[in-house]
Formats: structure tokens, sequence, C-alpha cells
């Protein structure tokens, strides 16, 4: 089974503090679920027609996993504490 990775790119931050409180569940709901977090942050570099805003990846042992993860009650109320305090999209890939 290949592995998967949940990829979110933040577009705009709006609320730090919202970000701060998503961060404080999200992490330990995320560990909980078997993710791990690979990188996070600003790019080092960007290219073509890249964006330089945070971003996260995260590996997971599968999609399913990765989904379950994203539909957990915890990472639901990690959400809930973001709320609309930041513009982001997540992306699950599988790997190859």
């Amino acid at each position: 089974m290949a592995k998967a990775y949940w990829v979110a790119t933040y577009r705009a931050i709006s609320n730090p503090d919202a970000l701060a409180a998503y961060a404080q569940l999200s992490g330990p709901a995320i560990a909980a679920a078997g993710g791990r977090i690979l990188a996070r942050g600003v790019p080092a570099q960007v290219y073509e027609a890249g964006l330089s805003m945070r971003t996260v990846l995260i590996e997971f042992d599968s999609v399913d996993q990765a989904r379950a993860a994203h539909d957990s009650p915890a990472y639901q109320k990690a959400l809930a504490a973001l709320a609309d305090g930041a513009e982001r999209e997540i992306r699950i890939v599988e790997g190859v």
C-alpha cells in the first residue's frame, strides 16, 4: 500500500491567535491518527509560478489513514479553533 501525503498551503493568515490555537490541537490529533509532520514553514525557494506561502507536509501510511485523520473528532476540534483565521488548501496525494 502506498503512503499518502497531506499537503496544506496557507494563502493568508488573518488571525495568528486562531492559528496558534489550531496548532496546539492539530499536531496531537494528527500524530494520534498516525500522521508524521515532515516539513512546515515558508518555502526556502519557489520557482515558476510558485507562491511563497506557509506549507505543511504530513506523511500517512495510506490515503484512508489521511482521510480518517482529517475527519476525526480531534482534528475537527482543531478546525473549529481555526475557524476563519486562515485561508488555506489541503490536498491528500498518494505516494508513488
